[in-house]
């Protein structure tokens, strides 16, 4: 019996041949719609940062190179003299040399009157539309879900609608340059606010309310005890939201308090705007004004800007 025996080297194996490709050959052009996409973000964020970049850049610029110096996209000899006269730091005749038109502006005490706007608001507005919205969260009555309804409908009304009512409302209480007549509208609950919490509030489990419930807890007691802890994330969130709000209203303060003492930072920037002792605004002025205004409103939405979009984003999928 002959047995065949066959041997093979190494070399003869045959093997399976991959192919190489380079990192050239693997990448992939980017699809058309993506393209456009990244177009389309990128000509928002032109849209939208170009106006401050043109805030910053009338801000330093001497006033006397300002219109010499309107094309270029950074000027010569940048200077902070505009910020300072804004916060008070110079003397009448300092201001006047560097440009000022003799206006002024009481930046700090219109800070103050700004902050006290929006913290009233926001603080009110804020309970009043977490109330609310754990009302229509859990508790059932009679009509709720129109009740409802109608507050989410009530988001489509233009708020200029109820500007006059209102006035004659702060002007028959005499609240006219207060305050209160600033925040009455604003203070009670928003159809948003109470849409965003009760969103919240429905993913909130129930065993926890009703464990309370067994340990003799009110109903007022669990809402401040357990579910106000809980919703701490969307409350900031609506803080900040509202907050950014108010601190941009400028319609509702120019009519109810025009008094130089009760004016919020937007009034005051319109009254600065309007003083043109010399036939003009002071554009680096007003400008260096509205710089020192909108750095609270970025520092919020740079500090908690992925907050507010993963709220939004959860309360909308809910």
């Amino acid at each position: 019996m002959t047995i065949l025996t066959s041997s093979a080297s190494p070399s003869t194996l045959s093997t399976p041949t991959v192919p190489v490709t380079s990192p050239a050959s693997r990448s992939r052009s980017l699809p058309a719609g993506r393209l456009l996409a990244w177009a389309l973000l990128l000509m928002m964020l032109f849209v939208t940062v170009a106006p401050l970049w043109l805030v910053l850049k009338t801000a330093i610029t001497p006033s006397a190179d300002l219109f010499a110096q309107s094309a270029r996209g950074w000027p010569e000899a940048p200077t902070l003299a505009h910020f300072q006269r804004v916060l008070g730091l110079l003397s009448p005749e300092e201001a006047m040399s560097h440009g000022g038109s003799g206006a002024q502006i009481h930046f700090l005490r219109a800070v103050l009157n700004s902050v006290l706007f929006t913290v009233s608001v926001v603080v009110l507005q804020v309970m009043t539309s977490a109330m609310a919205a754990y009302a229509f969260a859990r508790l059932r009555f009679p009509g709720r879900d129109l009740l409802f309804g109608l507050f989410v409908a009530s988001m489509m009304v233009p708020g200029v609608v109820t500007f006059i009512p209102n006035f004659v409302l702060i002007k028959d209480l005499g609240w006219l340059n207060t305050l209160a007549g600033m925040v009455a509208p604003f203070c009670l609950f928003s159809a948003f606010g109470v849409f965003f919490l009760r969103q919240f509030f429905l993913s909130v489990p129930r065993d926890l309310e009703e464990a309370a419930m067994l340990e003799g807890a009110s109903p007022l007691r669990i809402f401040w005890s357990i579910v106000l802890p809980l919703a701490s994330a969307p409350i900031a969130t609506l803080c900040i939201l509202q907050g950014i709000n108010m601190w941009n209203e400028f319609f509702w303060p120019f009519l109810v308090a025009k008094d130089e003492e009760k004016q919020v930072l937007t009034v005051a920037l319109q009254s600065f705007k309007s003083q043109t002792p010399q036939g003009q605004p002071d554009w680096t002025g007003l400008m260096a004004a509205t710089a020192l205004t909108i750095v609270p409103t970025l520092v919020l939405l740079v500090a908690f800007g992925r907050r507010v979009v993963e709220s939004v984003q959860f309360s909308g999928s809910k």
